[in-house]
This record gives C-alpha cells, structure tokens and sequence, in this order.
C-alpha cells in the first residue's frame, strides 16, 4: 500500500473466489494465492454500476480494456463495496463536459485528479461510434478541452 492509502471495503466473488479490494487510492482485484490480476488508480475507472437484482458490480475503465462483473452475493456479501466504489470514483471527477452532436457524434472531457498527489489529468472519452475523423466533433471537443483546462488552472493548450 502506498503511503497514506486505507482499505475501504473488501468483497469477495461467487465465481472463482476472486478477492475485490477498495482502496482511498485504487480498485484492487486479487486471486486466492494473493496475486493482484487486476489493479487500477480511481482515475482510470470510467463508469460502474452496483445491480441489486443481480447482486453484480461491473465496471469500465476509460481505456477500454479489462472491464469487469464481480457476483457478490454467496461468499461474503457486497459489504461496502457498492457505496465505497461510487465515493471514490466520484471523488476523482473534478470537471466533466460532455459533448453531443447526436447519435455516434459524442464525447466526454473530463478532468480527473490522481487521489495520492493530487495531480489534475485531462481525459477525452469519445462515445461509440465517435471519433477525431468527425471534424466538427473534433472541434467541439478540442473547444470543450481548452474551456475545462481553463476553469481547474491547467495550460490552455492541451497536448495533441
């Protein structure tokens, strides 16, 4: 654990017994030998949603990669991990604009903050279907770029 970093909640899976750890600074995802198969800062989580019904969390990261469902019912219960997971991911949201021309012509900048130094991050999540070949959205995008970098003090410039 890094310096100042508390376990919040733990939860363990129905399916395989895969450990799920929730962290001030990070989502955790550890096997029952103890190796960490999944680890990712509150920064890098995109969406997630806790389903009652289903007993299930699942979540996407803003790379797009390693999604995951974890059943949380049998084994240990979902505990805290529903509530914990929402503060934490909201916690890392400081600005967000959306932009939305219609239909697969949309996208999300976001500015996030890196919870253990506090460091602010841009991030453009482009919507399905979206994308830079789209010349206005690209447009709108790099105006909603400089406009959130402006409001949190980052360089109006934003890298390429």
């Amino acid at each position: 654990m890094q310096q100042g970093e508390q376990l919040l909640a733990t939860a363990q899976e129905d399916a395989g017994g895969l450990w799920l750890a929730l962290t001030t600074y990070r989502l955790i995802e550890v096997d029952e030998s103890g190796a960490v198969t999944l680890e990712r800062p509150w920064h890098e989580v995109d969406t997630g949603a806790w389903d009652p019904d289903l007993w299930a969390l699942t979540v996407a990261f803003v790379d797009r990669l390693d999604g995951r469902q974890w059943v949380l019912q049998r084994r240990t219960g979902p505990g805290m991990v529903p509530q914990v997971f929402r503060e934490r991911t909201s916690a890392s949201v400081v600005l967000l604009r959306a932009v939305d021309l219609g239909p697969r012509r949309s996208a999300r900048v976001t500015i996030r903050k890196v919870l253990p130094t506090r460091e602010l991050v841009e991030q453009v999540l482009w919507g399905r279907g979206a994308g830079e070949s789209d010349v206005e959205l690209a447009a709108r995008v790099r105006a909603a770029r400089i406009e959130v970098r402006d409001m949190v003090g980052l360089p109006p410039n934003p890298p390429a």
